[in-house]
């Protein structure tokens, strides 16, 4: 879901306000949460993740693995800044591919 209003400016902002699942077979484990982090640290914006209401920060290690997000765990995604539609789709890339396990079962 993409948010979008305007400042007194009128110039619009937007949000994004996703979820994504985790389907890898370990779920978002230290070498998955560093693949995550290898990611989130390439754009300058806010990117939070977590369950709900709670959210954290997705460029902090320690903060992604106190999720306890194991597979088959939706988790909710919100990015907000430049570049916002290009880091979806790198996160949601890595997702999808399991954070190139190599057993990925």
């Amino acid at each position: 879901m993409v948010y979008s209003s305007l400042t007194p400016r009128n110039e619009a902002l937007v949000m994004i306000d996703t979820t994504v699942d985790v389907i890898n077979k370990l779920g978002l484990h230290a070498r998955a949460s560093g693949k995550l982090i290898e990611v989130t640290t390439k754009f300058r914006l806010s990117i939070q993740i977590g369950k709900g209401d709670k959210l954290v920060d997705a460029k902090n290690i320690m903060s992604l693995l106190m999720l306890g997000a194991g597979k088959g765990t939706t988790l909710r995604l919100v990015i907000d800044g430049a570049d916002e539609e290009k880091a979806l789709s790198d996160i949601q890339a890595l997702f999808a591919a399991k954070f190139y396990e190599t057993d990925v079962s």
